[in-house]
């Protein structure tokens, strides 16, 4: 594998940009677009780091207060794309994000910021942010108290982090924006996948089910952008969760979806490439299920991260391989803001052919079992004794409200655990939500701010297919989008109250309220008009109690001074082994080392004859880092470097360590150390 440093890579990017002001079709960042010239597409692509705190805050994914990050496997990544129909101006911007969800703080904050930098040419019509759903990014980056619970607190150092990591890889996508072209390309990935939710699946109709012969999703989806004969962008669509790194790890990474990414921009470093999320709901990348590799190499979650993410890759490509141009230059896109606690829906998308309606958001007690596939123990310990539960306390979770009878009939056959909608002081979970419909030539995507089964993912793409008129396998369902309210599952899997049933937080008809808004919006826009956006979600960032206790001022290891070397480390070492050091270090998370503007956590150099360069930087597969409090102590770190140095790697090493002690005042100074030569053959 080529080796190349995360800086590097960046910096390449911003070099092959093409300047748009230059081309006289749009303006530069921050002011008015000029008249659009021309016709065909325009295409752009950018990445930003979006790494938040890689130690001593909780994890988001799984929601488990015990799961606080220890260190970082690798970088997490924002992938930016710009497609804009040059004669109409018309544009959408879509990004996938490497973190289990987005949420309305990042979309409501990532458009305001937007809107100060571009003016009118984002808006939250022609955005998408959308996320991978890896199990193992930073915790705390919501402003709804359900998502914090498990980082006590709203953090916002990792906020910040990923919001700037957006906006770098917009950034990077808008200035990029020249004339390009389209491909849509189709392949099927069959052993990528289970079905985790068997007893909810068989309850679906016979065409549903025949539709998935294995029960899984088979579809990959890929678009590839060009500029020239350059390719400079690819997306990739298919079905499976973040999951294939358990409850277990504590390290901060991207999962197999940012493991299949990193391969493609390995083997190319000039293209973007982004993995994104469909109707995963249902979809795990744990095997075993379908007992494809029993006990084998997928039961071990760092290799199942690996395993599934080069399958994907290869899926991806081979999609690529298959594409052809897009068939007509087309843009549009329509957003709707719709309080789903309150939605009266038509006996027209109902199975049973009456009408319905959603009620304010409630938990059932399906969910406290969580997702016993893909977990190594039960989650949601807020609800447990003692501390786990101080944060719910304090926000008066000790007063539950009880739902009104109509809600419980409702919510039937749901038992309610927690009622997520009116708790005090206002609803631990955003309950106005954007639903999004974007058409990019011969691609729909029906998005969604939830976790959709594929039976339910199945139900939207054949009702916007039918408004559009257009193949079904050119409607995806974008799922993870611009918000998140946990699942949707079909009325009838509902039934079972699986975990997916019990977190399908608005009541069995959640997926019947989002079949009619899709369909509205639909024919709206085959009639070449856009429904009203609606009111968005307010801003909530001002009441978030903080139950984290800050760390204190740094201390050296006893005896040893900060950057010291305090493992033993050989003069020379085999190709194809792994080799650890460790050093005195400081708190990682006293700042955040994000972006080219550092030097990250550590690197492993190389020795040119000349000088020492970055071989392998802290996003590489082959390193990693870990964290922590030596001896008990409370205020010493021990840093440890993990190098997997490649079989074809030879030559003189060294690795280096970086990092920020905080002194009694909270004054932060850079610290460093650097480990002697050492020879790989």
């Amino acid at each position: 594998m080529t080796s190349i440093s995360r800086r590097s890579l960046l910096q390449a990017t911003a070099a092959s940009a093409v300047g748009v002001g230059a081309l006289g079709v749009l303006g530069t960042a921050g002011t008015a677009a000029a008249e659009p010239r021309g016709t065909g597409y325009l295409v752009g692509a950018g990445k930003g780091d979006m790494t938040g705190a890689i130690a001593g805050q909780g994890m988001m994914g799984y929601s488990d207060m015990e799961q606080v990050a220890e260190g970082l496997l690798q970088r997490t990544w924002a992938r930016a794309y710009v497609i804009a129909d040059a004669a109409t101006g018309k544009r959408v911007l879509f990004i996938t994000a490497d973190i289990a969800c987005v949420f309305t703080s990042h979309h409501r904050t990532l458009l305001t910021e937007l809107a100060k930098r571009y003016g009118d040419t984002y808006t939250a019509h022609n955005v998408n942010i959308n996320a991978t759903h890896n199990h193992n990014s930073c915790g705390g980056t919501a402003w709804d108290y359900a998502y914090v619970l498990a980082a006590k607190g709203h953090r916002h150092n990792s906020f910040r982090a990923e919001l700037d990591g957006l906006l770098d890889a917009v950034a990077a996508a808008h200035a990029s924006l020249a004339p390009g072209t389209l491909e849509l390309g189709h392949a099927e990935l069959h052993d990528a996948s289970a079905n985790r939710s068997m007893a909810a699946f068989e309850l679906n109709p016979a065409d549903e089910r025949r539709h998935f012969p294995n029960a899984i999703d088979p579809q990959v989806t890929a678009i590839r952008l060009r500029q020239g004969g350059r390719t400079i962008g690819e997306i990739t669509w298919f079905a499976t969760h973040g999951t294939s790194l358990t409850d277990a790890n504590f390290l901060i990474g991207p999962d197999n979806k940012g493991y299949a990414s990193y391969l493609g921009e390995q083997r190319d470093p000039g293209i973007v490439a982004a993995h994104a999320q469909t109707n995963a709901g249902d979809m795990t990348p744990n095997l075993w299920l379908r007992k494809m590799h029993p006990g084998g190499p997928t039961s071990d979650n760092r290799t199942n991260r690996l395993l599934i993410g080069q399958r994907q890759d290869r899926a991806g490509q081979a999609a690529l391989a298959a594409a052809r141009p897009m068939s007509a230059v087309r843009i549009d896109s329509a957003t709707r803001y719709v309080d789903m606690a309150n939605v009266s829906i038509s006996g027209h998308y109902t199975p049973h052919g009456k009408a319905a309606r959603t009620s304010p958001a409630m938990m059932g007690a399906a969910a406290a079992a969580t997702s016993q596939e893909d977990n190594t123990r039960s989650q949601l310990g807020f609800l447990n004794e003692g501390v786990r539960n101080e944060f719910a306390m304090l926000l008066g979770a000790g007063a539950t409200a009880t739902p009104d009878p109509w809600i419980v009939d409702n919510q039937a056959p749901k038992a309610i655990l927690f009622p997520l909608g009116i708790l005090p002081p206002r609803p631990w979970i955003e309950q106005t939500l954007p639903v999004q419909l974007i058409r990019i030539g011969d691609l729909v995507l029906a998005a969604l701010p939830t976790e959709s089964t594929i039976v339910a993912g199945l139900r939207i793409r054949r009702t916007v297919a039918d408004a559009l008129g257009v193949p079904l396998e050119n409607v995806l369902l974008q799922g993870y989008s611009n918000g998140y309210s946990q699942y949707t599952v079909t009325p009838e899997e509902y039934l079972s109250q699986q975990y997916e049933g019990g977190e399908t937080l608005f009541g069995r008809w959640t997926l019947c309220a989002y079949m009619q808004e899709l369909d509205r919006m639909a024919r709206a826009m085959v009639r070449g008009s856009r429904l009203p956006a609606g009111r968005r979600p307010a801003d909530t960032s001002g009441l978030q109690p903080d139950l984290l206790p800050a760390q204190p001022a740094d201390t050296p290891m006893p005896g040893r001074r900060f950057g010291d070397v305090v493992s033993t480390v050989p003069a020379s070492v085999r190709a194809g082994t792994t080799l650890r050091v460790s050093f005195c270090g400081a708190y990682p998370t006293n700042r955040i080392r994000r972006g080219a503007q550092t030097a990250g956590y550590f690197a492993v150099e190389k020795f040119t004859g000349t000088g020492w360069t970055v071989a392998f930087d802290d996003d590489h597969a082959a390193t990693e880092l870990k964290w922590e409090r030596p001896g008990g102590s409370a205020s010493a770190s021990k840093i440890t470097v993990t190098w997997r140095i490649p079989r074809d790697a030879a030559g003189d090493y060294r690795i280096r360590y970086y990092g920020d002690a905080k002194a009694p005042n909270g004054k932060l100074r850079p610290i460093s150390g650097t480990t002697g030569r050492i020879k790989v053959g």
